[in-house]
């Protein structure tokens, strides 16, 4: 497995390289706190695997917690995103509630295979 330098990203831990090369946290955006949100949503429906162990789980109630939450954040946003920040948003919310009711039904068959 090649490393995060070999990638072409010479920083561990989450951080990048700033415009003078130094590793720094990414800015905190608010599409990049959306779209850790839907990391988080997509880890816990076991679409995104552990990076430490490679072990994929299924959690429905932690995935379920971080669509509210984005479900939160666009009702309490409404009417302060601009359009691209409102229509990612929408996007993802659906994306994710999608994949949600999927894994959900995936894990129901599973269950009443012999």
């Amino acid at each position: 497995m090649a490393t995060e330098f070999e990638q072409g990203c010479p920083c561990g831990d989450g951080k990048v390289p700033d415009r003078h090369g130094r590793c720094v946290m990414p800015e905190v955006t608010f599409t990049a706190f959306i779209m850790s949100l839907n990391t988080s949503a997509l880890y816990h429906l076991g679409e995104i695997a552990d990076p430490a162990t490679g072990k994929k789980i299924i959690d429905f109630s932690l995935a379920r917690h971080a669509i509210d939450t984005l479900v939160l954040l666009q009702e309490k946003t409404k009417g302060n995103l601009d359009s691209d920040e409102a229509e990612m948003l929408k996007n993802i919310l659906y994306d994710v509630k999608m994949r949600f009711v999927q894994a959900v039904q995936n894990n129901s068959t599973t269950k009443k295979s012999p």
